[in-house]
């Protein structure tokens, strides 16, 4: 091997080095991107969410009657007609939360801890993505086939 082959053989390494990072570093750029893009599409579907519960909540004048509109509000937001018994492990696992939301609206004595509607949702959250394949907020992934136009 001549001194100039083994020179352009070394630059040539040191491209297909940097063109490789510059690779990687794209892959890893569209992943953080996509990771972010999903972060962004659940915190607008979970304050969109919870602020519809809120809304249903708002002239509930017991807690019963604010947890029954707040499961209204997520059958309807789900497009859940039907019963099934994971549905109703979902509902029933959701019901803290309204709770919790119902009591923050009450003023609180010195003796009871503040209700804490965040944190019960932080709890169904992980226990919805402990139990199921993907996080809650994919459930809210809507589908929409295209329809095609006809004209009469």
């Amino acid at each position: 091997m001549t001194p100039a082959s083994s020179f352009v053989d070394a630059l040539k390494l040191a491209a297909a080095e940097a063109e490789r990072a510059e690779d990687a570093f794209r892959r890893e750029i569209a992943e953080r991107t996509k990771a972010l893009e999903r972060e962004r599409a659940f915190a607008h579907r979970r304050l969109n969410f919870m602020r519809a519960i809120a809304e249903a909540m708002a002239s509930a004048e017991s807690e019963e009657i604010a947890v029954a509109a707040a499961t209204a509000v997520m059958r309807m937001k789900l497009g859940w007609a039907s019963d099934s018994e994971a549905r109703g492990e979902v509902l029933a696992r959701f019901q803290p939360v309204a709770q919790q939301m119902f009591a923050a609206r009450a003023p609180t004595d010195d003796e009871a801890p503040p209700a804490d509607p965040l944190a019960a949702l932080g709890e169904f959250e992980s226990w919805y993505g402990a139990t199921h394949p993907n996080p809650f907020w994919v459930l809210f992934d809507h589908y929409i086939p295209e329809t095609p136009l006809v004209d009469f």
